[in-house]
C-alpha cells in the first residue's frame, strides 16, 4: 500500500470546515474531522493501454488546492468525482506505458495537462501521491534544459501564459497586474518573455512579492494598503486622477488599458474595476467564486470587457497550433524564463500540514510555491 492525500466530501464534515476552518484553518485536517486525510492508497493501475504511469518527483500546491478546502464555489463539484486524490502541479517519471502509447519511453521526465473531459479524479489521481497516471495525451516531455524546479511550474505558468495569448496586448499599452503570488508573478514573466512592448504596474500584498515582481519585470510596484491606502500612487503610475465622490472609496478617472486580476478577492476584483480605463478590458484569473460588496457601476458606466480564464489549451503561436503546455516548455528551455526561484519551501508528503500551514500563512515565512517531495 502507498501513502496519499485525499479529499473526502462528508456533508457534515464538509459544513463544519467551511464554517470553523475560517477562524482556525488547521480543522481542515484535524485527525478526527478531516475532509483532507493522509493514509493508505493501493496501486495505481493503467486505465487502458494508452495511459501511462508516473511516479512524482516533485508535486505543487496551487492556490486552487487550498481554495478547494476554504472557500470553493460548489460550482465545481459536478466536475470531479470524490474521494480525490489532489495535485495538479508536478514533475514526474514515466514508470509504466500501456502497450498503444507512442512517443513516450519508461525513464521520460514529463508534466501533464491535468484538465480531463470526463470526471476520473478519483481514478487518475494527483501529485499528493507516489504515483499516478495520465492519458498519452495529456503527458508533455521535459528537455534536459528544464529542471525539476522550472518543470514544476509549468503548469501555473501555462494558466497565466494562456490568459495573455487569448488577450494579446498591444505595443505601448499600460497593465495592471493586481497579485503577486504565483500568478502574478508568472504573468510579468509572460509578458517578458514573449517581449512585447508594453508598461507593467503591479499591486503586491507582500513586500517580499514585490522584489519577485521587479526581478521578473515590472516598471512599478505599489504595496496594496487595507482600504484604498494604495489607490492615490497606483493613479500616479497609471496617469489617472482620482476625484471625490459623495461618501465611499475614490473614483478613477483613467487608467489601465488592461488589467489581469490574479487575486480573487472582494478588495481586489473592486480595484479592478476601478483602475480599469474607460473602455479597457479586465481578465479574471484569481478564480474568484462566491463574492459580496461589488461595486459594479464602473462596468457600464465605461463600458468594460471583463473576461474569465481558465486553465489552458491549443494556442496560435508563431503560426503554429501549439498546447500552451509545450510553449511554456519551449520558453523555459530556450531561456526566456526562469521560475526555479519560486520554489521556496518544500516538504515530504508526511509533513503535509506544515506544508499546507506554510502555503496558507505566505507572510510570516516568505513563502510563494511549496512543494512535495519524495
Amino acid at each position: 500500500m502507498l501513502k496519499a492525500l485525499q479529499f473526502h466530501y462528508r456533508t457534515a464534515r464538509y459544513a463544519f470546515c467551511k464554517t470553523f476552518g475560517k477562524l482556525l484553518p488547521t480543522f481542515h485536517w484535524h485527525p478526527k474531522l478531516p475532509c483532507l486525510s493522509y493514509g493508505d492508497i493501493p496501486e495505481s493501475v493503467l486505465p487502458d493501454e494508452q495511459w501511462v504511469k508516473i511516479k512524482v518527483k516533485c508535486g505543487g500546491i496551487c492556490g486552487s488546492d487550498t481554495d478547494l478546502m476554504f472557500h470553493d464555489s460548489p460550482s465545481t463539484s459536478p466536475f470531479a468525482s470524490f474521494p480525490f486524490i489532489i495535485g495538479h502541479e508536478f514533475v514526474g517519471v514515466i514508470v509504466e506505458t500501456g502497450s498503444e502509447v507512442k512517443h513516450f519511453a519508461l525513464g521520460d521526465r514529463v508534466v501533464t495537462d491535468p484538465v480531463l473531459s470526463y470526471g476520473a479524479c478519483h481514478d487518475t489521481r494527483g501529485s499528493w501521491s507516489p504515483y499516478l497516471v495520465a492519458h498519452q495525451s495529456q503527458v508533455f516531455k521535459l528537455p534536459p534544459q528544464v529542471d525539476d524546479l522550472n518543470g514544476v511550474m509549468v503548469e501555473p505558468f501555462s494558466y497565466a501564459l494562456h490568459s495573455l495569448l487569448q488577450n494579446p496586448l498591444k505595443s505601448g499599452d499600460t497593465v495592471l497586474v493586481i497579485g503577486a503570488g504565483i500568478i502574478g508573478i508568472c504573468m510579468i514573466a509572460a509578458i517578458r518573455a514573449l517581449d512585447i512592448p508594453c508598461r507593467i504596474v503591479v499591486l503586491a500584498k507582500h513586500h517580499f512579492q514585490s522584489k519577485l515582481a521587479e526581478e521578473h519585470g515590472a516598471d512599478a510596484v505599489i504595496h496594496i494598503s487595507r482600504g484604498d491606502g494604495h489607490f492615490p500612487e497606483t493613479a500616479s503610475f497609471l496617469h489617472a486622477r482620482l476625484l471625490k465622490p459623495l461618501f465611499g472609496s475614490p473614483v478613477v478617472q483613467g487608467g489601465a488599458d488592461v488589467v489581469f486580476e490574479c487575486v480573487g478577492n472582494n478588495q481586489s476584483v473592486n480595484d479592478a474595476l476601478r483602475f480599469s480605463k474607460s473602455g479597457g478590458k479586465i481578465i479574471l484569473l484569481g478564480l474568484t467564486g462566491i463574492l459580496d460588496q461589488i461595486d459594479w457601476t464602473t462596468v457600464w458606466m465605461n463600458e468594460l470587457t471583463i473576461k474569465g480564464s481558465f486553465a489552458y489549451g491549443t494556442e496560435e503561436f508563431n503560426e503554429k497550433k501549439l498546447h500552451t503546455h509545450e510553449i511554456a516548455i519551449n520558453l523555459m528551455s530556450e531561456g526566456k524564463i526562469d521560475l526555479s526561484s519560486l520554489v521556496t519551501h518544500r516538504f515530504p508528503l508526511e509533513q503535509y500540514k506544515k506544508a499546507l500551514t506554510a502555503a496558507i500563512r505566505k507572510r510570516h515565512q516568505t513563502v510563494m510555491k511549496v512543494v512535495f517531495e519524495p
